[in-house]
């Protein structure tokens, strides 16, 4: 007994003209002319005719495969499962499902009997249409599902990668008003908005990342502070954040252009009210330990005062004293004190222009007259100066004299040479030889000053460039202020070199400094 046909209407004996029937009783049936997008999948370049045409493009193939091959029904139903996967790969659920209804359509005309028809003569033939229209279906829905999951997880991957890039720029710098006015601009570059706006509850300033303003205005950011809440207007397509750090809101940002997911939005917002309080505590250190090293500087120095210029002047008083109560001295005796008064002054000067330009070194307001010139000749120099305070020393150079000219201010350099040349004569013996060399080794120029005096331990070598640091046991014997190693170090960092000391206690120091030749 034949079941009633299903569709009215002949069977044409042709499978192309069946698989035209089916298309024109599908299209009459549904009466659709645009399927529309899936809501989750939403592809520009893949039309509702596209998928039609590749759906009975996919069972017509199908259908004369099976012409030209005869395999059998079985086979011919997982192909059509293929297809609508394929489908469902492509478009999306909904077009899966309706490839899976012409698939069905298609599986009974052409290859349930009686063949050509719409009818079904056989009830087991009932159930294995069912079950392939629900295994079609189905199928297809774990793709959809498996596709979408796919494509969020991306999604999530990628927002945390552009998160990610966020918070290393965020970290990029230390200055609170340079990485405010630079976050509007990396949310622009990071995120894909038009424009984006920062606001502090600290400052009166809003951060744009660009002149115009584009709907964020000021009043709307503070609103957000004040409400402690987020604001999307999705058909503006604006969005304002507050930062938040717990309870406490700091500031809140706004992006146009372009609507991010909440928990981005949420992200972005707490990244930015940490590197923001990052910055501001990184401040709040960096003036506690300028005011502690203020304080520092001021005890040395006031130290430094008390001991040293206080010796120049008490001896300057003594001497000037000497000559008003003792109008009978004899000549010789007021030469000796008009000499005193005289060293005593010059050293006096000596100290105040030493403290005068450490203070211009650090503040680097020193011009460097960088320009070709031969140590040699800085040596030389130096040594003249210094001529009557090496005269107990024996002093031997060893320098090339095929040494190429470096760039340099020969007047600084040479003061430095005079620092550590005076050095290496106060801290050294009675003839006790005082040793200059220089030499050209990958691409700097290392010039050293040796002495056999009492050495430098290796605590003190740590501390011995420091500003009015002088060595523990050479503070009585030796007069000085301390400041002249931390001036030659100041010297040799301007030129972008490096300074420093090796020693052993007993045999004596070596004092280096390299200089770039190029």
């Amino acid at each position: 007994m034949n079941t009633p046909p299903l569709f009215a209407g002949a069977a044409s004996s042709s499978h192309c003209s069946g698989v035209l029937d089916i298309a024109l009783i599908v299209v009459e049936t549904f009466g659709f002319v645009d399927v529309g997008y899936n809501l989750l999948v939403k592809p520009p370049a893949r039309s509702a005719a596209g998928y039609v045409l590749a759906a009975f493009s996919t069972v017509a193939i199908i259908v004369l495969g099976r012409s030209l091959t005869g395999v059998n029904p079985t086979t011919i139903a997982l192909v059509f499962l293929l297809g609508v996967l394929g489908i469902s790969t492509f478009w999306g659920l909904r077009q899966a499902v309706f490839m899976a209804l012409i698939a069905t359509l298609a599986f009974n005309y052409f290859f349930l009997p009686p063949l050509g028809t719409f009818s079904i003569a056989e009830p087991q033939n009932w159930i294995a249409l069912f079950a392939f229209l629900v295994t079609a279906v189905t199928a297809s829905q774990l793709s959809e599902r498996a596709r979408r999951e796919a494509r969020n997880a991306n999604e999530r991957r990628r927002e945390l990668e552009r998160l990610y890039a966020f918070s290393q720029q965020l970290l990029t710098s230390d200055n609170a008003a340079e990485l405010l006015n630079a976050i509007p601009r990396y949310l622009v570059e990071s995120f894909g908005v038009r424009s984006a706006a920062l606001f502090l509850v600290s400052r009166a300033d809003v951060y744009r990342s660009g002149p115009n303003i584009d709907g964020l205005e000021i009043h709307d950011l503070q609103l957000c502070c004040l409400r402690s809440e987020p604001r999307i207007d999705r058909a503006n397509e604006w969005a304002f954040m507050p930062l938040s750090l717990g309870t406490r809101v700091v500031g809140s940002v706004g992006t146009s252009g372009s609507l991010l997911s909440r928990q981005t939005l949420d992200a972005i917002g707490s990244l930015i009210a940490i590197a923001v309080e990052r910055v501001g505590a990184i401040e709040k250190l960096g003036r506690a330990e300028a005011a502690r090293e203020s304080e520092q500087l001021r005890s040395l120095l006031l130290d430094s005062v008390t001991h040293e210029f206080r010796t120049p002047l008490t001896a300057i008083k003594a001497s000037v004293t000497a000559l008003l109560g003792s109008p009978g001295l004899q000549s010789a005796e007021k030469e000796d004190l008009l000499t005193v008064i005289n060293e005593e002054s010059d050293r006096l000067n000596r100290l105040v222009g030493e403290a005068a330009e450490m203070a211009q070194l650090d503040a680097g307001k020193v011009e460097l007259q960088i320009e070709p010139a031969r140590i040699r000749d800085m040596v030389d120099e130096a040594l003249e100066e210094l001529k009557q305070v090496l005269t107990p020393h024996p002093v031997e150079v060893r320098i090339p004299d095929d040494l190429p000219p470096t760039r340099m201010d020969s007047a600084r350099i040479k003061e430095v040479l005079v620092h550590l040349l005076e050095n290496a004569a106060k801290y050294s013996g009675v003839n006790a030889a005082i040793r200059v060399t220089a030499e050209i080794k990958n691409e700097t120029l290392t010039t050293s000053i040796a002495d056999r005096g009492p050495g430098i331990d290796d605590l003190e070598q740590a501390l011995i460039f420091d500003k009015f640091y002088r060595g523990r046991n050479q503070r009585v014997r030796v007069h000085g202020t301390g400041m002249g190693l931390a001036i030659c170090k100041a010297i040799v960092e301007a030129h972008g070199g490096r300074i420093g000391v090796t020693s052993q206690l007993g045999h004596g120091t070596v004092f280096y400094f390299s200089l770039p030749t190029e």
